[in-house]
């Protein structure tokens, strides 16, 4: 639309006489570290524009969010919206042991279910109304026939749908996107054979991705899939503090739905920025939201064998400089905070922000099948995520085949249940600034709960086992 004809009408409606904003050419505009000006936007070009409400009794909704996520609450549902009863739950072998082994030139959907203990039977079933979904943005798009020559070449031992059941907005034409792919193939053979959606979203929001308009499509739907993934992420300070705390408010009311929304940690360690002279940790958004389950990445100890898993350098994580602390969270970070042996100065990070991320998985050098191209050592949190993403869906699987709501929000019950059903990674550190005084290493993982790689990454059965019930 034409920007000003629209803007003015739009002034008008709301009661705004006139608009009388008109900066001088040589006119400083303040912009964020690493942005650059272009020059004033071209009178003809075209605009898409979200207006937001302000909100009202956003105070209420934390708590809703905790009293609905909380399995020790009595208001406990996993969510406001109820999932119907079906049959009973499929029974699943015990957890085998943590380290297993075996040669690969790449991670593959095989790599993946070996080494989180997923057998032939755990797909889903086909008789329930469960699905699940990611976000695309930034012109990234998937192609149908990449997905299928996929599964045709990695997908041949488990049972799996070879195309998206559902696309919401336009599928852009010409040349896929190799995150678009990733995404799309890696939820669909982690979270294998269940209904997948695909949330396309045109335009930009400040040259970035349009997380709010997303965000509003989803809240004026009464019926989405309950797992949506996002491997999508700014840094916090590129983004304006008003857009930063509407779509945070978006996130909670997804969290009070029941809705699971998971998003990658980022693919540069704790990150780094400079002002004069002074080095900080750059954290990222939305990842650093605390009402989004944050996805870390890891690396095979052995990178052609199936092993225990360390810390991915890139894998991002840190604290936030715009959201406190979550209450959720705040035994397991004191903890990491009091006992890590090595911690970056207290100058380069915001020790009481949302610490992320919250788990983690695999997310170096898998194989990916982009404009009818099988390539590989595709690395970068953006795999983990969708993997992370389709394994909750394999979970939410039982508990509607169980009679019991879908997951919702999961971080309460992630924190309160100290990491268990997933393999706690404890070596290896990610990178940050590149100077004399950290040297380029963020954080460090370790026993428990840590800022690189969350509790861990997933071992199946015995994650199944313990978010099964309530």
């Amino acid at each position: 639309m034409k920007l000003g004809a629209c803007l003015l009408g739009l002034l008008a409606l709301f009661g705004v006489g006139k608009c009388t904003y008109s900066p001088e050419p040589d006119q400083q505009l303040t912009l964020p570290p690493g942005w650059v000006s272009l020059g004033r936007v071209d009178p003809e070009e075209d605009l898409s524009l979200t207006f937001a409400l302000r909100q009202q009794n956003l105070e209420r909704l934390p708590k809703l969010v905790q009293a609905v996520s909380d399995p020790g609450s009595p208001r406990y549902v996993g969510g406001l919206h109820r999932f119907p009863p079906t049959s009973s739950l499929r029974q699943r072998p015990e957890p085998q042991a943590a380290e297993t082994v075996g040669l690969h030139l790449g991670v593959t959907p095989s790599i993946i279910r070996k080494r989180y203990n997923l057998t032939a039977q755990d797909v889903g079933s086909g008789t329930t109304n469960n699905s699940q979904a990611c976000a695309q943005f930034l012109e990234q798009y998937f192609h149908d026939s990449d997905l299928a020559e996929f599964m045709q070449l990695f997908g041949g031992d488990f049972a799996h749908q070879a195309s998206v059941a559902h696309v919401v907005g336009q599928q852009g034409r010409g040349r896929a996107g190799i995150e678009a792919s990733l995404d799309v193939e890696y939820l669909m053979s982690a979270g294998a054979n269940i209904s997948t959606w695909v949330y396309s979203n045109p335009g930009r929001h400040e040259s970035q991705e349009p997380f709010l308009q997303w965000l509003l499509l989803l809240s004026n739907e009464s019926a989405l899939p309950p797992v949506h993934t996002a491997s999508y992420g700014d840094d916090e300070d590129s983004l304006s503090s008003a857009y930063i705390q509407r779509v945070n408010t978006e996130f909670m009311k997804a969290a009070a739905r029941g809705l699971t929304l998971l998003f990658a940690s980022g693919d540069s360690g704790a990150g780094c920025w400079s002002t004069s002279g002074r080095h900080q940790f750059r954290p990222s958004f939305p990842a650093s939201s605390p009402y989004v389950t944050t996805v870390g990445g890891t690396s095979f100890q052995n990178p052609f064998r199936i092993t225990n898993e360390i810390v991915d350098y890139i894998s991002g994580g840190g604290f936030s400089n715009v959201f406190p602390r979550a209450p959720y969270q705040e035994e397991a970070v004191a903890k990491f905070l009091s006992s890590s042996p090595k911690l970056p100065p207290s100058s380069y990070f915001n020790a009481s922000g949302r610490a992320y991320p919250d788990v983690a998985a695999l997310s170096d050098g898998y194989w990916v099948v982009s404009n009818r191209v099988p390539i590989p050592w595709v690395s970068g949190t953006s795999a983990s995520t969708p993997v992370f993403g389709g394994i909750l869906s394999l979970i939410n699987e039982h508990r509607i085949l169980n009679g019991r709501p879908p997951l919702g929000f999961l971080n309460p019950r992630l924190y309160q249940q100290h990491g268990a059903g997933l393999f706690d990674v404890t070596r290896g550190c990610h990178e940050s600034c590149l100077n004399e005084e950290v040297q380029g290493q963020g954080f460090c993982s370790g026993p428990g709960w840590d800022p690189v790689t969350g509790w861990g990454t997933p071992n199946f059965p015995a994650l199944l086992k313990t978010l099964i019930d309530p």
